[in-house]
């Protein structure tokens, strides 16, 4: 890994969740200019066009149950795993800054809030990361997401799973993705469910992937 390995990851996390939380900012701001449909369409190709802008370079994690993820599957250095997720957070922690300095009127800056309660937002979060997870691990090579369909299988499980889930609990499936904006937003609650439960959803479909394909799962790094 060098530096640009990092720097790659800090900028892909920024431009993802810039486009993700600014989108539901601007729906919010304009009472629904963007809708829910919306929303959902900006995460999904918003990851499509950067894993094809930065698969080959860092592996376009964007998300540290990913890495985390790989790393257990043994296809990405655990010595690597605190830097991948400190320039994440550097990135995620930047692009609510802007957030909230262009749309100083939202009031959660495109952060992530559930209706259900939390035991079922928790296990929500959980299978929708996992679902995720899922199709990262068949689809990617080592721990780079790349391919020619590996974007396109990867953005579209994204937004099909923002547009049936993000009325429930905004669908995060990624821990910096909702901190990031209460960290910023000063909105705490029920943060730790989704802090927790993308890594816990990442890590079981990387064990189910090793029941039903081993030698795709357990690849050294």
């Amino acid at each position: 890994m060098n530096l640009r390995n990092y720097i790659a990851e800090c900028l892909g996390t920024f431009i993802l969740v810039f486009c993700g939380t600014a989108s539901m900012a601007i729906n919010e701001v304009t009472g629904g200019a963007v809708t829910h449909v919306g929303i959902g369409i900006t995460w999904g190709f918003t990851v499509i066009a950067l894993i094809y802008a930065f698969g080959e370079i860092s592996g376009a994690h964007f998300n540290p149950a990913v890495t985390i993820a790989f790393a257990y599957a043994k296809k990405f250095p655990w010595k690597e795993v605190p830097k991948y997720v400190l320039f994440q957070t550097i990135g995620g922690v930047l692009a609510s800054l802007m957030v909230v300095y262009l749309f100083p009127d939202s009031e959660t800056l495109g952060g992530t809030r559930t209706i259900l309660s939390p035991e079922k937002a928790f296990i929500l979060e959980l299978l929708l990361t996992f679902f995720l997870m899922l199709v990262i691990i068949n689809v990617s090579t080592g721990s780079k997401e790349t391919g020619m369909m590996a974007g396109i299988a990867i953005g579209g499980v994204v937004m099909l799973e923002a547009l049936f889930a993000g009325p429930m609990t905004n669908a995060s499936m990624n821990p910096l993705r909702s901190f990031a904006p209460a960290l910023v937003s000063g909105f705490w609650e029920n943060l730790w469910l989704y802090l927790i439960a993308p890594v816990i959803g990442a890590i079981l479909a990387v064990l189910s992937c090793k029941l039903i394909k081993a030698d795709n799962c357990c690849d050294s790094c």
